[in-house]
């Protein structure tokens, strides 16, 4: 699978729960999106609250597997080609000046 196959799972998955139709309590929006995806994020961050190491391998997995998914739906309601823009941010970091 590929980053568009996954998005679309996502939006299966959204619109088997209803979250897209009209008056729904879970409205797919830009900024709500977004905001999941820090939680999300937040969730993975947990993790690693007051030690080095992940002790939930399975959990850790999951959540990033939520960011991935938040990211991925993201980008599509917004219009942007997530493949695309991660390949372009990629050739500008090559041309980076970084510290060694």
């Amino acid at each position: 699978m590929d980053i568009q196959d996954l998005t679309e799972k996502m939006h299966e998955f959204v619109r088997s729960k209803g979250w897209y139709e009209p008056g729904s309590k879970r409205p797919q929006t830009p900024r709500n999106i977004a905001v999941s995806l820090n939680l999300e994020a937040s969730e993975v961050l947990e993790h690693f609250q007051w030690q080095d190491e992940v002790e939930d391998q399975e959990e850790y997995s999951s959540e990033l597997a939520d960011v991935a998914l938040y990211l991925f739906q993201l980008a599509s309601v917004s219009g942007i080609d997530l493949e695309r823009a991660i390949i372009r941010k990629l050739e500008i970091n090559a041309g980076r000046k970084w510290d060694k």
